[in-house]
């Protein structure tokens, strides 16, 4: 991850970047609460079918990565394949690596007293980060290689495709269970247990490898809603256009999901336009807001979050991964501070919730620090 200090991007439109750093202040919400037995139901997972406000986040992570895929490929769309490819092959090493590092971070915990070193053999080779480098690699391949109707045929097909792939490599009478999906079939195959994340009764990545090919369209629906909007530019057209697929991209995945369950842990293809639709639906929305009506003000809060929206993550995982290690007297420093400045005064699910929030908070202060200083970390 390189450090560089640049001028702000030209030509950008602020709801897609608002909409980016909404995104991540969501995904440090739900993914550092003081307690995690002590959680709204909107800031929960669906417990297998279903589709809660939290399981929007990823997908629409993966959705901006793919707006910005619509600005970086006007000018890396110009440059030839040995130009090109290694561009993308780093970047897709780099991001992939920071997440295998995010797993195995801080590399030790304790058996009492006694401080141990983890097996690094034992790390989990799935996860967020690794997604999103493997679908912004394999996205960004079929946009620069393939035709446009080309892209949109290869995603439906993916979409279908990966449809009978569970249905019929999955056990019957139910492929879309825990036990018997073909996605934990797959991942059993070329891993050890070990080496699978642990969350479920069984051995189950939600973020496994075939579960990456439906979220491939995430990021081509992205780009191609960056085209559009590009394209068209701030209009109400525009905006009633994006509300119009948005909601028929919901409707469609709510009746297919009566075949084909919308679930996030199996990534299933109307998990992918249910949380496609909301994208549409949320980005429309805010050029209505910001764009339109030019209510911008309000805006800045989310735009430190996207203009350095990696590094933020990255950041907020570490801090919060080493503060339940780090030790004072025998108790882990966020203990301390999750007892000290919220449990004491806040029933124990506001207190959760609260030590989230402000947690994004202080990660936002650091992003507000560096905009000023016009330090955005790209990779």
């Amino acid at each position: 991850m390189a450090e560089q200090t640049l001028q702000p991007m030209q030509n950008r439109y602020l709801s897609l970047d608002v909409l980016r750093g909404l995104t991540v202040a969501l995904m440090i919400v739900v993914n550092t609460p003081g307690d995690w037995s002590n959680i709204y139901a909107p800031l929960r997972h669906a417990d297998w079918h279903g589709f809660t406000p939290t399981d929007w986040v990823f997908p629409a992570f993966l959705f901006v990565v793919g707006n910005a895929l619509s600005f970086s490929l006007k000018k890396m769309g110009k440059l030839s394949s040995s130009q090109f490819l290694p561009k993308v092959f780093k970047r897709t090493a780099i991001i992939f690596l920071i997440g295998l590092f995010l797993n195995g971070f801080p590399f030790f915990h304790y058996e009492g007293d006694q401080m141990v070193f983890n097996n690094l053999l034992d790390i989990r080779l799935w996860g967020v980060l690794q997604r999103i480098a493997l679908c912004y690699c394999l996205a960004s391949l079929m946009v620069f290689y393939f035709k446009k109707s080309t892209v949109i045929v290869s995603s439906i097909a993916i979409l279908l495709g990966y449809w009978a792939i569970l249905y019929f490599f999955g056990d019957q009478p139910d492929p879309y269970s825990l036990e018997g999906n073909a996605i934990r079939k797959v991942d059993l195959a070329y891993l050890p247990i070990k080496n699978i994340y642990k969350h479920y009764p069984i051995p189950f990545d939600p973020l496994g490898l075939l579960s990456t090919l439906p979220a491939i369209v995430n990021v081509i629906a992205g780009y191609f809603t960056g085209i559009f909007i590009q394209k068209n530019g701030n209009n109400l057209s525009s905006v009633w256009k994006l509300f119009a697929v948005g909601t028929v991209s919901v409707i469609i995945s709510l009746v297919w999901g009566s075949y084909f369950p919308i679930n996030k842990a199996l990534w299933t293809s109307t998990y992918v336009l249910c949380s496609l639709g909301y994208c549409l639906i949320i980005i429309g929305l805010l050029m209505l807001i910001i764009e339109i009506w030019q209510l911008k003000r309000w805006a800045y809060f989310f735009e430190v979050f996207g203009k350095n929206p990696l590094f933020i993550y990255v950041l907020a995982w570490l801090v919060i991964s080493a503060m339940g290690v780090i030790r004072i007297d025998g108790r882990p420093l966020k203990g301390i501070v999750y007892k000290a400045g919220f449990t004491d005064w806040l029933t124990p699910i506001n207190a959760s919730l609260w030590f989230a929030i402000v947690y994004m908070l202080v990660m936002w202060i650091i992003g507000v620090v560096l905009d000023k200083k016009k330090i955005y970390i790209k990779v």
